[in-house]
């Protein structure tokens, strides 16, 4: 302890330097988590491997609207655990992701992306993996491209799938935007 200082005063500045560092992790997530896309819509779930008195594993399958491209939903299909981890929420979900991006009316940017720019993310285990949906533009081809992927905070994931989805006209007389137009 400092000659003449007070152990309080110690206490207390570590206290505030955790506190503002706390809130400071909080308000990044919120934000983060502000820019991509809400809760995905449930589709629907089929069992593949029976459990006899806990929940089967299943496969999910959600759909999600980009939420900065008007125009635009994509499908996800990801394994959940059953058992009694997957049933108290601690088991750690598999990699395995398939995604299917569609045109689903008029492509309209709402405001400039950068590419990778998350879409969606989802935690898959209770501390260290989660799954992303990210968003790109391929500027030649004028080709919206999704990538949905696991990643752990130790190492990731090589496991991955890609869609795109080609702005293109819907109805008549629609005027096609170029994606290159709106990446940062």
């Amino acid at each position: 302890m400092p000659e003449g200082g007070h152990p309080e005063a110690n206490m207390i500045s570590s206290r505030t330097v955790r506190l503002c560092t706390a809130l400071a992790i909080a308000t990044a997530a919120l934000v983060t988590a502000a820019r991509a896309a809400d809760e995905p819509d449930l589709i629907f779930k089929r069992s593949t491997v029976f459990k006899l008195l806990t929940p089967n594993d299943k496969l999910a399958t959600y759909g999600l609207d980009d939420p900065e491209v008007a125009g635009v939903a994509c499908y996800f299909t990801v394994p959940e655990k059953g058992g009694l981890k997957g049933w108290i929420g601690v088991a750690e979900e598999v990699s395995d992701i398939s995604l299917a991006c569609r045109q689903i009316g008029a492509i309209r940017f709402k405001r400039k992306f950068a590419q990778g720019e998350d879409v969606f993310r989802q935690r898959r285990s209770l501390f260290f993996k989660k799954m992303q949906i990210v968003r790109g533009c391929d500027t030649k081809r004028n080709v919206l491209v999704y990538m949905v992927y696991s990643d752990k905070l130790i190492e990731g994931s090589p496991k991955n799938s890609t869609s795109s989805v080609p702005v293109m006209p819907w109805g008549g007389g629609d005027e096609v935007q170029k994606c290159a137009d709106w990446v940062e």
